[in-house]
């Protein structure tokens, strides 16, 4: 069947279920998982698993945008009085996941080492996407969403340099060597500092055209440009297209004299994306993978989600945030999807068998729920501190 087939029914589907549940009060991301799920491999079969490979292209694009629009959420007035409270909060409630999540593989199912920290380094890793949809969708505003969308991109700074550690020590363990400090601290923080100055470039670049025209239509044209640029150049040089692309929007939004104009003007293209990226997320997840899970993926879900609760409250505490901050910031933090599935690829290949099949098989699973879970919390979170203004939506 013919691609564009197979897109349009996606679209319908993701559509179709977030109208259906929205009645429910869902949030929309939610039923476009939902209705994905529904039309993809493991349930109906619509859409099968060799068309959502080849529609691969679709999610690097929704979640270049989507770290774009998070990116010019950083303001550099707002860094500069609260940035060190944000890389304190961050530092701790990344750190409390994988200490805990660690030390319940270690010392209580007496796992091994390589299991027990790769698999907890990946408990850093938090999902943007759909804690932005969420808020988008019901235009949050307030402490914690200021807090909240700099903490989600500062995730995955340290979950690429914790796992980076992870890696060569798991890997001196299994070949009872000692640590190569290249392999744990040299290349995550290069790949991080090359994805930040490829970011900066594709900004002070668009920028620079920005200013030498007037038409809306090219303006938009120079902006997805700029997107599609730090994905390609990301993908190619192996770097972050996250990270990349969260600079690239945080160059605009401190530079350009009007930052709100190219998230309007974004607007007019990105619901489709977003409504396909979603959908097709649903498809691809293995719901079968939740009958393998056992003891240890349950574990993992929830110690990994406490962690999260109780470092984020406790350095909100420290760094006296607001108490809806403190309170709920950790919950909003729940969702774990793209960058710890690419982690545990990552382990797979690096750690080899048995462990890297172990942690696969495990984040594969708690990823199904933490998607269908995790944008209802992080509405749950948005509306217990009051910032969730229009529940209509």
């Amino acid at each position: 069947m013919n691609i564009l087939f197979y897109i349009s029914v996606i679209l319908l589907a993701g559509m179709v279920t977030a109208w259906v549940l929205k009645r429910f009060k869902f949030p929309h991301v939610t039923g476009y998982l939902i209705g994905g799920v529904l039309i993809g491999p493991a349930v109906l079969g619509i859409v099968p698993a060799d068309t959502l490979i080849s529609l691969e292209l679709i999610s690097d694009v929704a979640l270049g945008f989507i770290a774009f629009l998070i990116g010019n959420e950083f303001k550099v007035r707002q860094l500069k009085r609260e940035g060190k409270s944000i890389v304190i909060i961050t530092f701790f409630e990344a750190m409390t996941a994988v200490g805990l999540v660690f030390a319940v593989m270690y010392f209580a199912f007496n796992q091994s080492i390589p299991f027990s920290l790769m698999i907890a380094s990946i408990a850093a890793a938090t999902a943007p996407a759909a804690t932005l949809m969420v808020i988008r969708q019901y235009h949050a505003r307030g402490n914690l969403v200021h807090t909240l969308l700099p903490v989600v991109a500062l995730d995955d700074v340290f979950s690429i340099i914790t796992f980076g550690i992870a890696t060569s020590i798991s890997k001196a363990v299994i070949k009872n060597a000692t640590p190569n400090i290249m392999n744990m601290l040299v290349f995550p923080i290069a790949e991080i500092l090359a994805s930040i100055l490829l970011g900066l470039l594709a900004g002070f670049l668009v920028l620079f055209v920005l200013r030498k025209i007037r038409s809306e239509a090219n303006y938009l044209n120079v902006l997805i440009a700029g997107v599609f640029l730090c994905i390609a150049v990301s993908i190619k040089f192996h770097l972050s297209p996250l990270l990349s692309c969260m600079t690239f929007g945080a160059t605009i939004a401190n530079l350009l004299p009007n930052p709100q104009k190219p998230v309007a003007i974004l607007d007019h293209i990105t619901a489709p994306i977003y409504l396909s990226f979603f959908t097709i997320s649903g498809a691809s997840l293995n719901i079968t993978a939740l009958t393998h899970v056992g003891l240890i993926g349950i574990s993992y879900f929830l110690v990994r989600f406490i962690g999260k609760w109780l470092g984020a409250f406790v350095s909100c505490k420290m760094m006296k945030k607001p108490a809806e901050v403190s309170k709920y910031l950790g919950i909003a933090l729940m969702p774990q999807a793209g960058v710890a599935l690419g982690l545990s690829l990552t382990a797979e290949r690096i750690i080899g068998a048995p462990y890297g099949a172990q942690i696969r098989t495990v984040i594969l699973a708690t990823t199904v729920v933490y998607e269908l879970l995790g944008p209802m919390m992080s509405k749950f979170a948005l509306k217990q501190a009051g910032e969730i203004k229009d529940t209509k939506s």
